[in-house]
Parts: structure tokens; C-alpha cells; sequence
């Protein structure tokens, strides 16, 4: 890995961030009557995709936004600009990860836009109306009357597959919204995710944009390289990254798999996995060290398998820095879709050896051909035997590279370090299936309690 590429300045990286923070910055205030500072910000935003197919309908409607005069059309051509200004930054800090790590370059995946029935198109409408409701208002403006107009149209949306993609983001969005209510109190506003937020909702409501992936079928090998845990109060997602290599002797690809569950609040740590692993066989894979063997298994466009434990059964073993070494280096990654292209979302699965470790200001670095890499040890798990310290005193890293707030991180998915003499390697993900680990077992203790807990308690009030 060519990871001094990682420090070079990426043209024009900048100005695009700085034109959509502009525009982000104009949405705290609302655009009802927008302020002078405002209308910068709406200007900066138009300047920087003036020499692209959407130049003439963004400065139209950044100078009738300005005028306090826009519609629902134009502020669906600012929500493009901006996410297509976010996409160019993702795209070009994939270009950048590409030529550092030397791997073989993504495939444009074919897409085709679906019609959508009478009443889907009525609910994008009154999904659209109310997203540009937020925007005049502001999040400086908000107030539950008009955060909770959003409720009837996420419940007329949720019972259609179709539209649940939309309604889940509105929901998830409202639910934020209420609880800052009113904004005017607000001490201190999530810009960026409010705005994204917002724009990648507005355009979900456009004919054909939510609609779903292709979806192929994968028959091969599936070697895992670690899981990536995503917790919320209410919820928990486990992705688990890997490399598929197709039993027709194709190019290896790099793919995910994923299982999240609705949980309560007081399973946390490695209780997590009492609710996850009954939905996918997978996790006991990652847990073993095993492959898995796939058969037809749906996989989509972008390189999402539906996991489906029908169409899956164990192989044989398969360690994780084994896979990194040999499969990991040839293994090409899919295409992204339009609307997933950004810096957030970025995450590349690499390997890292040889490297020094440095520590301060609380952080860890790895010290790779001279360029210092921070790593993101508080995106490890505590769902697993995985720490801080063990990255700390490693000298090999499976992880998962991000960009975040202007840098590159590592996130450590597994790493190998020396005890006693002898390598051994810790995984982020060794308790998914199961774990003999007195940790893990008093965890996994504490969350059966707490869920036998809940259960007794729900079937009392369901009794009465």
C-alpha cells in the first residue's frame, strides 16, 4: 500500500466542500426570506456546478430561492447540485484510495429507471411538499406541528416494500427533528447530517430514484474479513465485509452482508448478538474462521447480498489475514450508485503490515511509508474481544478505510499482534457466533436476563 498517496491535496476537493457548507449554512436560517449571507451561500453552490449538465436550472433556482420566490422544482435542482458536489468529492477520494492501494478499478453498474403507480406518485408528492416545508422553515424553524406532518405520509408509505426505502429515511429524519424541537433553542444544529438528511430524501422522491437494485445471483466462495457493528439505541446492524470468489473462476469481488434487529436499550455489548445471529448463519462463520459456500445467493448491483441461509452452507476454514494476503489484493470492488456516492460512505476493506505505531492526544496512528494514518478505535465494537490496546500493540490490521472530517481513518476490523511469542490474531467480530471468552459470556448472561426481563414484562401488559 502507497499510503503517502493519502496525504497528497486533492484538486478541487475543497471548493466543493466549501459550496456545499455554503449551502448547508443557508438551510439552518431557512429559505423563506433568505438573508444576504443566505443568498452567498445559494450562489456559491450554483458557481460550483456551472460548468455541468445541471448549470442553468441551479443558478435558476438559486436566484429564485434567493428572491424568496422558489418551488418544489427548485429546490430539487439544489438538492441535486449538492449531492452531485458530494458525489464528485467521493469520487475522487476513491480515485485517490484506488491508486494507494494498487486494486483493480470498479465496474459502472446499468441502471434503468421503473415507473411508479398513481398513489406512489401522490406520496412522493406529499413526501416532497413537506421536505421543502423544512426547508423554508429552517432548522432554526422547526416546531412539532410541523415536523409531525410527516407521520401520515411515512404511514401510508410503510406498508409498501416499494416505498419503505423513503418512509424509513422520513421517519428516522422527523424522529430527529422532534426531539431538537423548537429549533430556535437549538445550542447547536447537525448541519451536515440534517442536510444530507434532507437532500438525499428529496431526491428519493423522484420517479424511479428509490427504486430497487439489480439483482443478480452469486454462486461461489465466500471468505469473510471481518464485521462492521452499527448500534443505536433501538436498534443494531451488523455488515459483514468479505470477498466472493464466483465458482466460474471470474474476478473476486469485494461484498457485504448485513442483518440488523430492533432492540431495547439496555442489550448492549455482546448481548448484540443474541438478536443478530438467528437472522444469518453467516455470523457463525465469522466467528469460526470459516468460508461459506454460496448457491445462487441474490446479490445486488452494488454488492449487497440478501442473505438468504437457504442458499448458504459452511466451508471450510478460512483465516481472516490468510484471505487479506492472498484474495483481499485481487478482489475488485463494485460500482456505487448515484445517490450513495459520499464521503461517508466510503469504506474499503485494506491491509496493513509493517507499520510503526504512534500514540497522542488519545489517538492511535499507524506510521505507513511515512505517512501517519489515524485509526478510529472508537468505531471498534464493544461487542467483541477487539480493544484499543490490542491496536495499539499490533503489527498487522485487517480494517475498513474511511474518510472523516477533512482525513483518512482506519477502522480495525481484526488485527494480529505478539503474546507470549506467538502471533495471534483478534477480531472485531470473534463473538458473533458464540464465545467461550469469560467477557463474552458475562455479557451475553446479562443481556439474556435483561431481554428474559422485558419478555415477562410484555407478556403481563399483553395479559391485561
Amino acid at each position: 500500500m502507497h499510503a503517502d498517496l493519502l496525504s497528497d491535496a486533492v484538486d478541487g476537493l475543497d471548493e466543493a466542500l466549501t459550496a456545499v457548507d455554503g449551502f448547508d449554512d443557508a438551510l439552518v436560517a431557512g429559505l423563506l426570506r433568505p438573508q444576504p449571507g443566505q443568498a452567498a451561500g445559494l450562489t456559491g453552490l450554483a458557481d460550483a456546478v456551472a460548468g455541468t449538465p445541471l448549470a442553468a436550472r441551479v443558478a435558476e433556482a438559486a436566484d429564485k430561492t434567493a428572491a424568496g420566490a422558489a418551488g418544489e422544482d427548485h429546490f430539487v435542482a439544489l438538492a441535486a447540485a449538492r449531492t452531485a458536489l458530494l458525489g464528485s468529492v467521493h469520487d475522487a477520494l476513491t480515485d485517490r484510495i484506488e491508486e494507494a492501494i494498487g486494486r483493480p478499478r470498479v465496474e459502472e453498474a446499468n441502471t434503468e429507471a421503473a415507473g411508479d403507480n398513481e398513489q406512489a406518485s401522490n406520496l412522493y408528492a406529499a413526501a416532497r411538499s413537506w421536505l421543502c416545508d423544512l426547508a423554508r422553515a429552517g432548522w432554526q424553524g422547526i416546531d412539532h406541528e410541523l415536523v409531525d406532518g410527516a407521520a401520515p405520509v411515512v404511514s401510508a408509505m410503510l406498508p409498501d416494500p416499494a416505498l419503505r426505502r423513503l418512509a424509513t429515511l422520513l421517519d428516522g429524519f422527523a424522529a430527529e427533528l422532534a426531539a431538537s424541537c423548537p429549533g430556535a433553542t437549538l445550542e447547536r444544529v447537525p448541519v451536515r447530517r440534517w442536510a444530507d438528511l434532507w437532500s438525499r430524501a428529496l431526491l428519493l422522491t423522484l420517479p424511479g430514484a428509490a427504486r430497487a437494485s439489480a439483482v443478480a445471483e452469486a454462486t461461489g466462495r465466500l471468505l469473510p474479513l471481518g464485521v462492521d457493528v452499527q448500534e443505536h439505541a433501538t436498534a443494531v446492524q451488523a455488515q459483514v465485509h468479505a470477498v466472493f470468489e464466483p465458482a466460474d473462476g471470474g474476478t473476486p469481488r469485494l461484498v457485504r452482508a448485513s442483518v440488523s434487529a430492533p432492540k431495547p436499550d439496555t442489550v448492549v455489548g455482546a448481548g448484540l448478538w443474541q438478536l443478530l445471529r438467528p437472522r444469518m448463519s453467516l455470523l457463525e462463520a465469522v466467528s469460526e474462521g470459516r468460508a461459506m459456500d454460496l448457491d445462487a445467493m441474490p446479490v445486488t448491483a452494488e454488492g449487497d447480498l440478501i442473505w438468504d441461509d437457504a442458499r448458504a452452507r459452511m466451508g471450510e476454514p478460512a483465516e481472516v489475514f490468510a484471505t487479506a494476503r492472498v484474495a483481499l489484493p485481487t478482489a475488485a470492488a463494485f460500482a456505487v450508485s448515484p445517490l450513495d456516492r459520499h464521503p461517508a460512505r466510503i469504506a474499503v476493506p485494506v491491509l496493513l503490515e509493517g507499520y510503526g505505531v504512534e500514540e497522542g492526544d488519545d489517538r492511535v496512528f499507524f506510521r505507513v511509508a511515512g505517512y501517519s494514518l489515524a485509526v478510529d478505535t472508537d468505531r471498534v465494537p464493544a461487542a467483541g474481544p477487539l480493544s484499543p490496546e490490542a491496536v495499539a500493540a499490533s503489527g498487522a490490521c485487517v480494517g475498513l478505510l474511511r474518510w472523516d472530517a477533512g482525513e483518512f481513518l482506519l477502522q480495525p476490523l481484526a488485527v494480529e499482534r505478539t503474546v507470549r511469542k506467538k502471533t495471534v490474531a483478534v477480531h472485531a467480530g470473534a463473538w458473533a457466533g458464540g464465545t467461550t471468552d469469560k467477557a463474552g459470556v458475562r455479557a451475553e448472561k446479562a443481556a439474556t436476563d435483561a431481554v428474559g426481563v422485558l419478555r415477562e414484562r410484555a407478556g403481563r401488559l399483553l395479559r391485561k
